[in-house]
């Protein structure tokens, strides 16, 4: 079992240039596009097979052909359970609904598959230092993969960032920077500071391999779903990149003739305060606009321009899917519920994705007999204040 990684490739259709992956990358020298990781497919579904897994350790890295080829920096990301949410589901009024519970990986949420793929290979590649601009969870992993690596972290997130992540980002040695802004106004800190630092930025899709760990999402549903896929997938949508990620995945498992050509839908979840990708979508445009003046009690999608939005919304499109976006009282509403009626304690994102089910239903856009998975993306235990000010409430 071995990496098939053949090169790197631009990820705008209209340039595509290829790369070598043997040295650090960031964005496309050309276009400056997002980079994506290819590999020798037909070599990879030769060992890669629902028997051969079936003798593998659980964790992300089972999946090692479609994977840095690297020595894994790994906590034992990935396997995240796959809850059967029947009480809730028939409060809501389908048949079929599924929580895919990302607050159980280390750090306690999403973050860790892709940051446990980046800080491999940035060891690999020789980096000291890496840094990243967070809206929080992002950072808390980061932080615990470099410390596990033995390398520095450089953390920018803004200053309202909850508690907890600040805590998880210091007590593992980061460099916490706090930024009075949003994710964009950290971002543009990482981008002037690190050149000349010498700093290798991580930033969501400006490194080529946090993608490659967020789409093993995709390849456990495959096999949650003994070699199916579901119907639909509801994602709380940021920066976006476990939606891209799960597409590339499902496109890499047709390619090796694992699944057939039906694609789930894919269904953003944004908050209200924050919808760029939603506000694209009913326009029916190819990329976003920058939102303004951003504001949500879900930190994790307070993304006022992500760099993929392209390519979130092409999946959209291509899957047959939709963006819905939800006020903060009723996310948080339906954390709420989520706790009450399932003992999941969901991050606020995960609430932005229910609350987008709930509307969908009502609206006749999800059939009562279509299977359902909801992300929620991570535990609801590190973002005690917003829990707070919703018991209160």
């Amino acid at each position: 079992m071995s990496s098939t990684l053949t090169h790197l490739q631009c990820s705008r259709p209209t340039c595509g240039k290829v790369l070598d992956h043997t040295t650090p990358r960031n964005l496309c020298p050309e276009c400056h596009g997002p980079l994506l990781a290819r590999y020798d497919l037909d070599a990879a579904r030769r060992t890669l097979t629902r028997e051969a897994l079936a003798t593998r350790p659980a964790s992300m890295w089972r999946y090692r052909e479609v994977l840095p080829p690297a020595p894994p920096v790994s906590l034992g990301e990935g396997m995240t359970p796959l809850v059967r949410a029947n009480r809730l589901a028939h409060q809501i009024g389908i048949d079929r609904l599924y929580i895919k519970d990302e607050g159980q990986n280390p750090t306690a949420s999403f973050k860790a598959r892709g940051l446990s793929a980046a800080v491999t290979m940035a060891k690999a590649l020789g980096i000291d230092t890496i840094a990243l601009p967070t809206a929080g969870n992002a950072g808390g992993a980061a932080a615990a993969y470099a410390a596990r690596a033995g390398l520095h972290c450089v953390v920018a997130m803004p200053s309202d960032t909850p508690g907890a992540i600040v805590l998880e980002c210091r007590a593992f040695g980061a460099d916490v920077r706090l930024i009075d802004g949003l994710i964009s106004d950290c971002g543009a800190f990482i981008a002037q500071q690190a050149p000349t630092h010498g700093w290798y930025e991580v930033s969501t899709l400006k490194e080529p391999y946090r993608i490659e760990g967020k789409k093993t999402m995709g390849y456990e549903l495959w096999e949650d779903f003994e070699g199916a896929l579901p119907d639909v997938i509801v994602y709380p949508t940021g920066g976006g990149v476990g939606l891209i990620g799960m597409w590339k995945a499902f496109e890499e498992l047709e390619a090796m003739g694992l699944t057939g050509s039906k694609r789930p839908r894919m269904i953003a979840a944004q908050a209200a305060g924050c919808a760029p990708i939603v506000r694209a979508f009913d326009r029916r445009a190819p990329a976003a606009e920058a939102w303004p003046d951003a504001a949500t009690v879900a930190a994790g999608l307070r993304v006022p321009k992500p760099l993929g939005d392209f390519l979130i919304l092409a999946d959209l499109y291509a899957s047959g899917g939709q963006a819905v976006a939800v006020d903060d009282g009723a996310l948080m509403a339906a954390c709420r519920e989520m706790a009450r009626l399932e003992g999941i304690l969901a991050a606020p994102e995960g609430g932005a994705g229910l609350a987008a089910i709930q509307q969908l239903v009502a609206r006749g856009q999800i059939g009562r007999g279509e299977s359902v998975v909801l992300f929620n993306t991570g535990s609801g235990y590190k973002y005690l204040e917003a829990w707070q000010a919703a018991l209160a409430g």
